[in-house]
């Protein structure tokens, strides 16, 4: 058996050789390494796979999180509510903007923001919500929406982990992570269930009016060439990234099943585990697992997580310590307590090995071998 591997890039690649370094070979003899037509080309390609208006690729994740809210034109001191058990991305930007993060719980269940507690936060200070589709599903995004429009409030997606996940509406309406809200954002980070061969990022809005100012901040505040409307960055896709994409791109429905086969293989072999619980599914929400993701039952989960590692099983925690109370959100005011089912799912959550090249075999080794786990 070979080594098993948390993400497996190198085997996914081997798969698809041929067509990447063809890809990538194009560019490089066409030397446009900026804005080269394969930015436009995937661009495209994934509008049409999400159904959505607008793709507007750019450098990052975080930076597509700090363009959205760009777009919003805020003001210092207006509110944006998010969750506190999530990558910091999401939160810095807020922060880095000049704008107050305001923490909800999460589902127990789902890990999703707690869309119950989402009206008790808003105050007249409150401009936008962001729900994190943690793990691969999506946040209840219909009643975000219903209490969004009841306020007046905008709401952009953090896809960063749900890029083709599908979404069903009460009326039977199915829509992709990421086209819901107002804006959505996602990485194409190497791990990403849709990854590049180094950074990259994108935007997606069906208002045309939004579209059009976010590809203003993201290109030096200009829509003229020279001439600078407002302050902006530079945020870009480069080509040789969207190159890859457009390859990886036909491929992302059959990596998703691969996903979702591993995880099924999971649910199965561990569902009588009595120290641990596999992940609940959202009945609204497909899942296509950027991470698998268990919660520990009367153990500690440290332990396992290095029983796990010394017999060759990578196993990681996302996240250990919750935003609100990490150093840098101090200032917040937030204090242990505030957010209980956060705080003890940073004490149990644990992640498995999850990528499209898990074998049989190493997935049954890596079950076995949790199933002789003992304190």
């Amino acid at each position: 058996m070979s080594n098993i591997k948390m993400v497996d890039l190198k085997g996914q690649y081997e798969k698809i050789k041929s067509e990447i370094d063809n890809a990538i070979k194009n560019v490089i003899d066409s030397t446009a390494f900026i804005n080269g037509s394969e930015v436009q080309l995937f661009q495209k390609n994934l509008e049409k796979y999400l159904g959505v208006k607008h793709v507007i690729p750019c450098a990052n994740g975080t930076d597509a999180l700090q363009i959205a809210i760009m777009a919003l034109n805020l003001k210092p001191g207006d509110e944006i509510i998010t969750v506190s058990f999530t990558f910091v991305a999401t939160v810095e930007v807020i922060s880095l903007l000049g704008l107050k993060p305001i923490f909800i719980d999460v589902n127990n269940d789902d890990f999703n923001l707690n869309d119950d507690l989402l009206e008790k936060a808003i105050t007249p200070k409150t401009k936008a919500i962001i729900p994190v589709h943690l793990f691969g599903q999506c946040a209840d995004m219909e009643n975000i929406l219903k209490i969004a429009k009841k306020y007046n409030i905008k709401v952009i997606e953090d896809t960063a982990q749900a890029l083709g996940t599908d979404y069903t509406f009460s009326n039977g309406e199915v829509k992709k992570a990421g086209t819901i809200g107002d804006i959505g954002t996602t990485s194409f980070f190497p791990s990403k269930n849709l990854g590049c061969f180094g950074d990259g990022g994108a935007l997606f809005t069906n208002d045309d009016k939004i579209a059009d100012t976010i590809r203003m901040y993201a290109n030096h505040g200009m829509k003229v060439r020279y001439y600078h409307q407002t302050i902006g960055i530079n945020s870009r896709l480069d080509t040789i990234q969207a190159a890859v994409l457009n390859v990886k791109l036909k491929y992302l429905n059959n990596y998703s099943i691969a996903r979702q086969n591993a995880a099924n293989h999971y649910n199965v072999e561990l569902k009588n585990v009595d120290f641990l619980e596999t992940p609940d599914l959202a009945p609204n929400s497909t899942h296509i697992f950027h991470q698998y993701t268990l919660k520990t039952k009367n153990i500690n989960r440290d332990n396992l997580q290095k029983y796990l590692q010394e017999t060759g099983i990578p196993a990681m925690i996302y996240y250990p310590v919750p935003l609100h109370l990490q150093e840098a959100y101090k200032y917040l005011g937030y204090k242990i307590g505030d957010f209980p089912v956060t705080e003890e799912l940073c004490k149990r959550v644990i992640s498995l090995p999850m990528h499209t090249e898990l074998t049989s075999e190493q997935l049954y080794f890596i079950t076995n071998t949790l199933k002789k786990y003992k304190e």
